[in-house]
């Protein structure tokens, strides 16, 4: 059994002001999150919903915590966000182990994504392509395949967009934090997914609040 660590009063306090600083950073960080990406978040929720009453799906894909973010999303969608309503068409492309390791094994790595948007994306679906640096390999080929078939692409990065934001076409969505430390960005993904979602139920079903 490990002892009781026992800190002198000062460290604590420094810890204390320490973990006090990541929620100030955080929430300054969504502030100044909110003036920019509002209006292109509005613009995504409304490129997903056109797909979905098309009939058509919504992919999400990511590294890491990004392909947990993917996960997170489709989940929200397919199951249920804050309302109850219909399930939406929507998938990760980040759980299916065997496809994921095979394509790796067989192909690169860099095609785990891009060969399940060839076989699954249709016309006017929409990817989700997330990256906190914009510079994913895997991520920026799975949006070439997704060009290729008319298939629609929200890209939610950080930092400068890397090399996501000039792999956009017109018509796809750039939603960029512009901050510089990947935790920051991700809490602000987190809430854009959030708004994604709310968004998404909200243009298809109705304010019920």
């Amino acid at each position: 059994m490990l002892e009781s660590i026992h800190l002198p009063l000062d460290e604590i306090m420094n810890l204390t002001d320490r973990i006090a600083r990541q929620f100030g950073d955080s929430a300054q960080t969504k502030l100044d999150a909110a003036k920019t990406l509002a209006e292109p978040i509005a613009d995504a929720c409304r490129l997903m919903v056109a797909s979905l009453r098309m009939g058509g799906k919504i992919m999400a894909c990511g590294n890491g915590g990004s392909a947990a973010d993917s996960q997170h999303f489709a989940a929200e969608l397919l199951n249920r966000f804050e309302k109850e309503r219909v399930p939406l068409a929507a998938l990760a492309l980040t759980t299916d182990t065997s496809t994921l390791t095979s394509i790796a094994n067989d192909y690169a790595f860099d095609q785990v994504f891009a060969k399940q948007v060839w076989a699954l994306g249709r016309k006017d679906d929409v990817l989700l392509a997330i990256s906190t640096s914009g510079n994913s390999p895997n991520v920026i080929e799975a949006m070439a395949k997704a060009h290729e078939l008319g298939v629609h692409v929200v890209a939610l990065t950080g930092k400068s967009g890397g090399h996501m934001a000039g792999a956009l076409h017109p018509g796809d969505v750039h939603l960029c934090v512009t901050a510089e430390r990947t935790a920051r960005i991700q809490e602000v993904h987190l809430l854009v997914l959030h708004c994604l979602c709310d968004g998404i139920d909200t243009l298809l079903f109705g304010d019920n609040e």
